[in-house]
């Protein structure tokens, strides 16, 4: 799932993206302020090396005191090293990881976790290509990665490419998964191309902040109503905190996109005919893709 801030989350899988299609600083670039921190001076550069508090009284512990000492002494570095962008990344990916393989196993959620990567991977580099810079995705379990714009999308027809990117590049992960499995009769390729399937159809949903409302929006934003009719439908059956948390977002994107003013509006939404029609059959393609790739995908896995 991309995210305009994230589904992000463009995305959100689901994980949702902060999207302002209305918004007035479109185009311009926004300050990023929340990923930058002052670090005090570093001590070891002083020329004089005074002796760390404490060390005196961790010595009195021996040998488990001087670990502790050495331990607190690296920390610095490993503050530095969180700050990369790549690493941050890296880290989620690990916890997600983790958190995944309590429930489904390690080989599973590593696998799964991939096939979100690619999912997020396909926004970023649609947005790449649209000339709008992005950060690298970050993961949250249970509810799937973002990824951040750091410029708004000029138009309706920009954030639809860059919504498209996600679940067409997570799908043909899928299908790579698939293949492997017809190739091996492995029943484990099959469930994660299963889940890749799903986890792609599921971000098509018309909705906003999911990558299908965002898609869709370049039709006719009052698409969005029928997705949050379909989606409180959903959360009716499943009664998922997921699906609740964008019913809601999606409500306020509804209201925020229609109380813009209509100059606002018909600039953004200022899209040829041929685009709105080339961005809807691409939608109806990838949305019977997933479908019927998930439902293949069951013939295998009923020997489970």
């Amino acid at each position: 799932m991309q995210e305009k801030q994230t589904t992000s989350e463009m995305v959100i899988e689901p994980t949702p993206t902060r999207s302002k299609p209305c918004d007035s600083t479109r185009g311009q670039e926004k300050p990023i302020f929340a990923d930058v921190e002052v670090l005090p001076p570093d001590s070891t550069y002083q020329h004089a090396k005074p002796r760390p508090q404490g060390e005196s009284g961790l010595r009195k512990f021996g040998g488990i005191g001087l670990l502790l000492l050495f331990i607190f002494s690296k920390l610095k570095y490993v503050g530095l090293l969180l700050q990369v962008g790549k690493f941050k990344t890296f880290l989620s990916m690990v916890i997600s990881i983790w958190a995944y393989a309590m429930f489904w196993g390690w080989p599973f959620a590593v696998g799964f976790v991939v096939l979100i990567f690619i999912h997020e991977m396909g926004h970023v580099i649609a947005l790449r290509m649209m000339g709008i810079p992005a950060s690298a995705p970050m993961f949250i379990p249970f509810v799937g990665a973002h990824i951040v714009m750091k410029k708004m999308p000029k138009n309706a027809y920009v954030e639809a490419v860059a919504a498209y990117g996600g679940p067409l590049l997570g799908t043909l992960g899928a299908i790579g998964c698939a293949g492997v499995g017809f190739y091996t009769q492995n029943l484990f390729w099959f469930a994660l191309a299963s889940s890749g399937f799903l986890l792609n159809l599921f971000n098509l949903l018309p909705i906003s902040p999911l990558d299908g409302g965002r898609i869709i929006g370049v039709i006719s934003p009052k698409l969005w109503i029928v997705g949050l009719l379909g989606a409180i439908g959903l959360f009716y059956l499943t009664w998922s905190p997921i699906i609740a948390l964008i019913v809601i977002i999606g409500s306020f994107q509804i209201y925020k996109s229609f109380k813009a003013s209509k100059t606002e509006r018909a600039a953004y939404y200022s899209v040829s005919l041929t685009k709105r029609f080339a961005m809807g059959a691409a939608f109806l393609l990838l949305l019977a893709v997933t479908s019927i790739g998930m439902l293949l995908m069951q013939v295998p896995l009923q020997n489970l």
